[in-house]
């Protein structure tokens, strides 16, 4: 076997063992102790991986925290049987609120109330918080010193997205309904909710489709 060849299955092996995305420089620094590899080689053995799994039920995905291996979007309605209790869905705020964060951070969540035209609860930021994938990124200057809300690189991981530029294009956010497609159409990779969420976070009367999990 070939070393580029054999990079690339213990590149697999790695991929499929790691609880988290792994960087080309994490990936590097596993075999500096051997060396003779270079990041060059990690990089082409990551496009062999690649070239290996396109025609199986996974795929190598780039997410902001680096590379997974995760299972094609198709097969997620297949996988989500292997659990027996549904998760229950976002509900329709949270996914709003999310949005919103999205596409106009950094925000304030007075700013987020005015323009959904009703109170926030207190639960949905707390949720999204917990979830990582918003964050406080600094302070308003203005009476109160709000503080202002943003996106977070684990928020990109779980919506596999490489950056922010990759956010479906909105020409002006103006309705919660715009503003729940916008967040929708990021894709099947959105994680579901867990049990453990309370029923005022994930109202059954109040969600939206939930989207599908992948690994």
């Amino acid at each position: 076997m070939e070393v580029k060849e054999r990079l690339a299955h213990v590149l697999e092996a790695l991929l499929l063992a790691a609880d988290q995305p792994l960087s080309v420089d994490a990936m590097f620094r596993l075999f500096q102790a051997d060396g003779g590899i270079t990041k060059k080689d990690v990089k082409a053995a990551l496009d062999l991986l690649g070239e290996h799994v396109k025609d199986r039920a996974i795929e190598l995905r780039e997410v902001a925290g680096g590379y997974r291996l995760q299972v094609k979007p198709e097969y997620a309605e297949w996988v989500g049987k292997l659990w027996q209790e549904r998760p229950p869905r976002f509900s329709r705020a949270l996914l709003e609120t999310l949005a919103l964060v999205c596409y106009r951070q950094p925000i304030t969540r007075g700013e987020i109330e005015e323009i959904r035209g009703v109170s926030l609860s207190p639960g949905i930021i707390k949720t999204l918080l917990d979830r990582g994938w918003i964050r406080e990124v600094g302070v308003k200057e203005v009476p109160g010193r709000p503080a202002l809300l943003g996106t977070t690189p684990q928020f990109l991981d779980d919506f596999n997205l490489k950056s922010l530029d990759e956010l479906p294009t909105l020409p002006e956010i103006k309705d919660p309904q715009q503003l729940e497609a916008a967040l929708l159409r990021l894709g099947a990779s959105a994680p579901a909710a867990t049990p453990a969420e309370s029923p005022a976070e994930t109202a059954p009367d109040e969600t939206a489709p939930a989207p599908s999990t992948v690994h």
